[in-house]
């Protein structure tokens, strides 16, 4: 009994833990709500450099919140290439109404790479300039082609755009990308397998279908995962990862 209790009470620690800086975060309202989907902003923030005065190659991996209430939640993630000399931006994203009835849910467009999304300015979570990003773009369009979860999507705990942003970083430890904890759906590996690396491509995870698990990377840091929640300290700069709020810089 004793040792039953003491599990009781460690899982109910953790719970606290984890729900309570999310139940702040919404009372806060992390998001911008509008009055329809239709109408909140969607244009250009200028994030970005042009193409016609930036003729260098560019990766950007950008992410904003969620419309509407689960923006109080989860980012939507997409990740932008420019090649060098190139005139445009190319976009992908996975978009979830799209993976109905088997259809494609992986987005390829060419535009503006840093609009708001549903009223949510974009954050640039990575970037990669110059001949270092031209030598990096032909193989992240090889991880994309390669993705295998292009006609799944589930808003939770993956695979969902974030899965495929994170599947990316994985695959090109380049990007040293390291992903807010309000990007559910990031620990879901690839495959649905319980190891792997971490996000960063550095370090290593162990998750279980994107429900529970760790992570442990010079990138990132230690993360904990708790359904899709992530608690978690990047050990270099102190920056501390909490559920609904992000990540938290000490200055």
């Amino acid at each position: 009994m004793k040792a039953v209790r003491k599990i009781s009470l460690i899982f109910l620690c953790a719970v606290v833990l984890f729900a309570l800086p999310q139940m702040l975060s919404v009372a806060a309202g992390m998001s911008e709500e509008g009055q329809s989907w239709s109408t909140a902003r969607r244009d250009a923030t200028g994030l970005s450099p042009g193409p016609d005065s930036h003729r260098d190659a560019i990766i950007q991996v950008y992410g904003a919140r969620t419309w509407g209430w689960r923006g109080n939640f989860a980012v939507h993630c997409w990740i932008t290439l420019k090649g060098e000399g190139a005139d445009h931006y190319d976009r992908y994203e996975i978009i979830g109404w799209r993976a109905r009835n088997g259809g494609n849910a992986l987005v390829h467009k060419r535009g503006s790479p840093d609009n708001y999304w549903f009223g949510n300015e974009p954050e640039l979570y990575a970037e990669v300039r110059g001949e270092e990003a031209a030598a990096l773009i032909p193989r992240i369009e090889q991880v994309i082609e390669a993705y295998p979860h292009k006609t799944e999507y589930r808003v939770w705990p993956g695979p969902n755009s974030n899965s495929f942003i994170a599947h990316i970083g994985r695959a090109v430890p380049e990007l040293e990308l390291d992903l807010p904890p309000t990007a559910i759906g990031k620990d879901f590996i690839t495959g649905g397998m319980p190891v792997g690396s971490a996000v960063s491509g550095r370090g290593m995870q162990f998750s279980v279908l994107g429900l529970g698990g760790f992570s442990l990377s010079p990138v990132e840091g230690v993360e904990l995962h708790l359904l899709g929640l992530t608690l978690g300290l990047d050990i270099d700069d102190l920056a501390l990862k909490l559920p609904g709020f992000g990540r938290i810089d000490p200055f």
